[in-house]
């Protein structure tokens, strides 16, 4: 496990690279198709990263509760090289419950998350809805104040960069770049 943050170029207030990619679910998914929410949480991750899994509940927490953000999670790892990143395991995963996201998508040339800048698992990136189908970013950093896999967080910075975007309001937090595995790049 190679331990990394994050360091995307892509600045708040930028527009967010669209995509279109393929879910467990067996329909394709472009961003677009989150439009109908005011936010839209992109989050690179993965099945087998213990910086990820341990993030699991809290995204199906945010998944759940927050009606108007969607949770997108996106796999971008090579699955050949390591098969607990797969579709059929992403899938298991969704079925068992353990991944309870509003999509999980597959990055198969990892595209989608080179155009983010995104470099580790998991790496949030909250989207804000301008209109027309239209997506900036509004906030890129950690979920919450555990850098580690064992630690228990005591501040949920997403749910305040979360709760700004739905108030219409600027994100005020900077709390550091997101930290976890480094995706493995096919």
């Amino acid at each position: 496990m190679v331990q990394t943050d994050s360091d995307s170029e892509l600045a708040r207030g930028d527009a967010a690279p669209d995509f279109e990619l393929p879910g467990v679910d067996g329909e394709t998914h472009a961003l677009a198709d989150f439009a109908d929410h005011s936010a839209v949480l992109v989050v690179f991750t993965c099945n087998h990263c213990p910086y990820a899994q341990a993030k699991f509940d809290l995204l199906n927490r945010v998944a759940a509760e927050y009606d108007d953000c969607a949770v997108v999670g996106i796999n971008p790892n090579d699955a050949d090289e390591y098969p607990e990143d797969s579709v059929e395991k992403m899938i298991e995963y969704v079925e068992s419950g353990e991944v309870a996201y509003d999509a999980y998508l597959r990055d198969e040339t990892a595209a989608v998350a080179e155009a983010y800048g995104a470099v580790c698992t998991p790496d949030p990136f909250l989207l804000r809805n301008e209109g027309d189908g239209a997506f900036t970013l509004a906030y890129h950093g950690r979920l919450d104040d555990a850098l580690n896999p064992d630690e228990e967080s005591t501040e949920i910075y997403i749910d305040d960069a979360i709760d700004a975007v739905l108030a219409g309001e600027d994100v005020p937090l900077d709390p550091g770049p997101s930290r976890g595995c480094s995706i493995k790049w096919p």
